[in-house]
């Protein structure tokens, strides 16, 4: 059994963050952790995550280190236990920000908390989550986003608030090696665009068939851009593959076995982004990557809305039944998606053109 033990100031020194799940979730909070760090020097951060998870901690702050575990190893209450038990030996903590709030991280809270350690955890609203996405009476108001939430958690600690993030990588983004099992460097004149088209649920996927149309526009607008199409999996490999194969100056990046950290490189350098309310919008915030995200049955005022995002680059439609999820994972009330259906390519196409034409390419 680990020994009682209570944190000997006012102000932590050594700090567990938990976040497991899931990776744009994870990927949100990277902008708070490392201006925690930056603005807390004296301050040990230890972010406890899943395994998978580690790869996106890229550059990171001197004072933080990443503890990636497999959930599996530690199941149930009696292997929270254990993984408690191994943070608190390993790292010794003296206080805890739960930037999860949920069952498995709030045992871990527990704990720390009969050892007499300071512990902070997300505040999720939940109350007001149900009043934005109920069917009737909806009361249609922009939550706290959640990067000031993981913030407030950190000052609460008694910390220094977090201070500025821009990207993962310096000014002239990651160097080439770092992505050049994806693709060779970036030619003069060229510009490059990423299109991330699905994401976990299909609330927040936009149909195929309009993506196709949208990516056939951005392509046929722009003859110096070059398309990328980031997904996982068989299914989604399939789709992109069929694009990269019949649209011109496109290719799918899906299997090629480059991972996480390649991917992130690569955005670094690429001049827009089309993403849903995913995984892919929130890595591209944390490289400054310019982002037109797509929106479907959530809503920017869910607050879930990317680091540093611009809200004229997020397309939606304004309609009664929005957001009906937190998540996208709701089965839609119509039955049509209209959310999304209803969005014309010609639109995202427009959103993106007027990135590139920000940003024109180096002659």
């Amino acid at each position: 059994m680990a020994q009682a033990r209570r944190a000997t100031s006012d102000k932590p020194r050594r700090v567990l963050v938990t976040r497991f799940s899931a990776l744009g979730d994870v990927a949100m909070t990277l902008p708070v952790v490392y201006g925690a760090c930056r603005a807390n020097p004296g301050v040990a951060f230890i972010f406890a995550t899943r395994r998978h998870m580690a790869k996106m901690f890229v550059n990171p702050p001197a004072n933080l280190t990443v503890f990636a575990f497999d959930p599996a190893d530690y199941e149930g209450l009696t292997g929270l236990k254990r993984l408690y038990d191994h943070l608190s030996s390993k790292f010794d903590f003296d206080a805890v920000a739960d930037f999860h709030s949920v069952l498995r991280t709030r045992v871990i809270d527990w704990y720390a908390r009969r050892d007499g350690l300071k512990v902070v955890s997300l505040d999720k609203s939940r109350s007001h989550r149900r009043a934005l996405t109920r069917r009737h009476n909806k009361v249609l108001v922009p939550l706290r986003p959640m990067l000031e939430r993981y913030a407030d958690v950190i000052t609460a600690l008694g910390l220094h608030a977090p201070g500025p993030f821009v990207s993962l990588f310096p000014p002239e983004g990651a160097p080439a090696e770092r992505y050049a099992i994806l693709s060779e460097p970036k030619r003069r004149g060229e510009r490059w665009v990423a299109v991330a088209p699905f994401a976990k649920y299909s609330g927040k996927i936009y149909p195929a068939g309009l993506m196709e149309k949208a990516l056939r526009m951005i392509v046929e607008d722009n003859p110096d851009v070059r398309v990328f199409l980031l997904g996982a999996g068989a299914s989604e490999e399939a789709q992109l593959d069929k694009w990269g194969a019949t649209i011109e100056r496109t290719t799918s990046l899906a299997g090629n076995g480059g991972g996480l950290a390649a991917e992130l490189a690569l955005l670094s350098h690429v001049d827009a982004v089309v993403a849903m309310d995913s995984a892919n919008m929130h890595l591209a915030a944390l490289v400054g990557a310019p982002t037109v995200s797509i929106w479907g049955a959530t809503h920017p005022y869910c607050g879930f809305s990317a680091f540093g995002a611009d809200e004229a680059n997020a397309v939606q439609l304004a309609i009664e039944c929005r957001p009906c999820s937190i998540f996208g994972n709701k089965t839609c009330r119509r039955g049509d998606y209209l959310c999304l259906a209803g969005i014309s390519p010609r639109t995202v196409a427009d959103r993106v053109n007027s990135l590139l034409r920000a940003n024109p390419p180096k002659k």
